[in-house]
C-alpha cells in the first residue's frame, strides 16, 4: 500500500501522538509499505527516517501527496491536512489518540467538525476502551505500542531508588499527589531509605518544589528535569515503583508502558485509558484519593508476593504493545478499508 500518515505534530515534538506516528510509520514500512508522512511540525532534528516526510505543506503539496496515496490515515484528526480526500475520494482510516471533546467535557463547533469527519472515515480506531466509548462508539480498540527497542531493563544497573514520578509539571498530572502520598508513606515507616524522583518539567515545578519544601521531605526527593533517551531508560530502570497518580482522565499512558519496560511497577489513578494501559500487570487507585493511593502503595510494599506476581505478568502485557504487533493490527484495518469486500 501507498499509505500517507498525517500527524498534526512529529518529531522533533516530543508527545504521545508524536511517538505512536514515528513508530506505526516505521512498522508500516519494515512491512513493505510505502509511507509518506505529513506534518505541520517544521523543526527536522537530527533522526533521519526511511519515508518520505513533508514538513509544513502548502496546498499544492497536500493535494499532490492525496493524490499519491491509496489511502490516508490521520493519526488524530488532522482536517486542515486531511481535506483533499473531499476531492481525491481515498479511504480514510482515523486514530482517536485522545477525547473528541474540550477539556470541560463539552462539545463544541469543532468537535462537532470533527465528529462529521469520523463519520465520513472507513474506519476509526480507538487508543483505549474509554476514548471509544466517550467519544466513537463505534470505534475498533488498539491500545499504544510502546518502543521496545529504547525502553528495556537494564541488568548492569542497581535498583536502589523507590518512587518514580514520569510527566509534564502541570496540575492536572497529580506530580502534588505523588509527593504527598510519599511524605506520608515515610512518617507512616518512619524510614529514610526511601526515595522519590519527580521527571519532567513544566509550569508547576516550582509548585511542588515548594510543598516538597513545606512537608520538610527536600533531602529524600529529586527533580530531574525533563530526559529523554538513554538518560530516561537509565533513570527509570533505577526505580522499583512508577507512580502515575494523573487527575485527568489520561486517553492511554505511554509513560505505563514505558515504565514498566524497564522494571518499575505501575500504581496508577482509574481515570480514562489508564487501566487499558496497566492490565493486570500493576495496582490502580481511586483518582484524586490520597488515602486511596497510600494504601495501594503500602499493600505493595508489604505484600512482595503481590510485587513479583505483578512483575510476571508484565512480560505477557508488554508483548501485547510491541509495535510488531500493534502495526500489524492497525495495517490489518487500512486493508481491510481498503478492500472492503476481499
Amino acid at each position: 500500500m501507498k499509505i500517507l500518515i498525517l500527524s498534526h505534530k512529529f518529531y522533533p515534538n516530543i508527545g504521545g501522538i508524536e511517538v505512536n506516528s514515528e513508530v506505526l510509520s516505521q512498522v508500516f514500512v519494515d512491512f513493505g509499505h510505502e509511507v509518506h508522512l505529513m506534518t505541520w511540525t517544521k523543526e527536522e532534528g537530527d533522526k533521519k527516517f526511511p519515508y518520505k516526510l513533508i514538513r509544513n505543506p502548502p496546498i499544492y503539496i497536500q493535494f499532490r501527496e492525496h493524490v499519491w496515496c491509496d489511502i490516508v490515515f490521520e493519526n488524530n484528526p488532522c482536517l486542515r491536512l486531511s481535506w483533499p480526500v473531499l476531492f481525491t475520494f481515498k479511504p480514510t482510516v482515523i486514530a482517536l489518540n485522545t477525547w473528541v471533546s474540550k477539556i470541560d467535557g463539552s462539545i463544541g463547533i469543532q468537535e462537532k467538525l470533527k465528529n462529521k469527519w469520523l463519520n465520513r472515515a472507513q474506519a476509526v480506531i480507538a487508543v483505549s476502551k474509554a476514548v471509544g466509548k466517550h467519544s466513537w462508539p463505534k470505534s475498533i480498540i488498539i491500545g499504544n505500542p510502546y518502543r521496545n527497542t529504547v525502553f528495556k531493563v537494564l541488568p548492569e544497573i542497581l535498583k536502589n531508588k523507590t518512587f518514580v514520578f514520569l510527566g509534564r509539571l502541570v496540575s492536572d498530572k497529580g506530580g502534588d499527589l505523588a509527593i504527598l502520598a510519599f511524605k506520608e508513606f515515610v512518617s507512616k515507616f518512619k524510614s529514610k531509605n526511601f526515595s522519590l524522583t519527580i521527571i519532567g518539567d513544566g509550569p508547576e515545578l516550582l509548585k511542588l518544589k515548594e510543598i516538597v519544601r513545606q512537608v520538610e521531605i527536600e533531602e529524600l526527593v529529586t527533580f530531574t528535569g525533563a530526559l529523554v533517551g538513554d538518560k530516561l531508560v537509565e533513570c527509570l530502570n533505577s526505580h522499583k515503583y512508577l507512580l502515575v497518580p494523573s487527575q485527568w482522565e489520561e486517553p492511554f499512558g505511554n509513560v505505563v508502558l514505558e515504565g514498566m519496560a524497564c522494571g518499575c511497577v505501575p500504581i496508577v489513578s482509574d481515570g480514562g485509558g489508564l487501566p487499558d494501559a496497566i492490565g493486570k500487570a500493576g495496582l490502580i487507585f481511586e483518582r484524586g484519593n490520597l488515602k486511596s493511593l497510600i494504601d495501594k502503595i503500602t499493600f505493595l510494599l508489604e505484600n512482595p508476593q503481590v510485587e513479583k506476581k505483578l512483575r510476571q505478568k508484565a512480560k505477557l502485557h508488554l508483548e501485547n504493545h510491541t509495535p510488531q504487533l500493534i502495526g500489524t493490527k492497525y495495517l490489518e484495518v487500512l486493508e481491510k478499508a481498503l478492500h472492503p469486500y476481499k
